[in-house]
Order: C-alpha cells, then structure tokens, then sequence
C-alpha cells in the first residue's frame, strides 16, 4: 500500500490558515497592549490629581482670619480673596515651607496662561503689606489645563468669589476641580469639598 503525502495546495491552504490565526492573535494582542498602556496612563493622571489635591486641601483647610492694614493705614482687612479662577489667602500649613520660617503664609493659587500655562502656586511669608503680589512662581504645575474654584456662603450657599474685607469672614467651604492631561488623556477629578473651620483672628 503506497503512503500518500500532502500536496502543495493542501500546505499553501494550512499554511494559510495558520498565518490568519497568527494575525488575529497578534491583533488582539496589540488591543490589548494599547487599551493596558491607556489605562496605565488614566491611573498616572489620576494619581498625579489626587496627589495635587491633597497638597491644596492641606493649605485650604488651615486657612486663617489673617487681619492687616495697607501701605495707606485704615482699619486691618481679612485677608482673602477668591475668583472662579484664582485663590489667595493666608494659612498657616503653606504648601511649600518657606526658608525662613514664618507663622503665617499668603498663599495663592491660580491658572496661568500665556507661555507658561498650568496651576501656579505663589507664597509670601507675613506680614507683608502686598500680600497677594503677581510675583514668580514656587511651583508651577504643567500638566493642570483648569482649575475652578467656588466658596461656600453660610446664607446663599455657593458662589463663584469671595471677599474677606466685605465679607468680614472665611467661607464656610472651598469647592476645587481640577482638570489635567497627561499622556494624551485628559482627566477631571470630582469636586473636592474642602472644609474651613471657624477661627477667631
């Protein structure tokens, strides 16, 4: 009984058939390579938000009744002042600490735009009689693209600004979101609530 053997197109059909296989596996392998490296860089994104959020919250929730005068005199002003896109206030848990140690801290914190975009950290140590001055940044995030924060009125509930010489007072709560691109993805935090617990200045 003579062997039969495969011929030519029966090898040209399996070799086929194994090269269809080959690219579906490789192409499910290359989706899921692409969809682990994007959630590698949401979670980096994530992280680097929380981290900021973290280092903001601190410095909020210690934020103080600080009174002062101007250059001009007159009667000593709460020092604070809040926007839609811009905080400043004085604390005493400055994000950064200062060479030279003071006990309270003018901080501010807002959206740069212009050549150098991002959220703009600035501190000045006290007293001080401009305390909230445009000066170079201590630290400047790049990856943050916006930044919106609301205060919490203990009558009419939250508003977009804050006062503390009309007000004669803190808010009762700090609202942030922050919004960053990193990798390629652009990420956005819900709203972190920050308390502010009274204080007597």
């Amino acid at each position: 009984m003579r062997r039969r053997g495969f011929t030519l197109l029966e090898l040209l059909i399996a070799l086929a058939i194994v090269g269809a296989l080959l690219a579906i596996l490789l192409g499910a392998l290359r989706v899921g390579l692409a969809s682990w490296r994007q959630g590698d860089d949401r979670a980096e994104a994530h992280q680097h938000l929380r981290s900021l959020s973290e280092v903001l919250r601190h410095s909020v929730a210690a934020a103080f009744p600080y009174r002062q005068t101007g250059q001009e005199g007159g009667e000593p002003q709460i020092q604070f002042k809040g926007e839609s896109e811009r905080l400043s206030f004085v604390t005493f848990a400055p994000p950064f600490p200062l060479a030279a140690p003071a006990p309270f801290t003018a901080v501010t914190f807002a959206r740069q735009a212009g050549e150098r975009p991002g959220l703009a950290i600035r501190e000045k140590a006290l007293p001080n009689f401009d305390p909230f001055e445009e000066t170079e940044p201590i630290f400047l995030d790049r990856a943050v693209t916006e930044v919106e924060f609301r205060y919490r009125h203990p009558d009419s509930g939250w508003t977009d600004a804050w006062d503390g010489a009309a007000e004669q007072g803190l808010p009762q709560a700090v609202e942030i979101r922050l919004t960053a691109r990193l990798g390629g993805r652009t990420e956005t935090l819900p709203p972190l609530t920050i308390s502010i617990p009274a204080r007597t200045p």
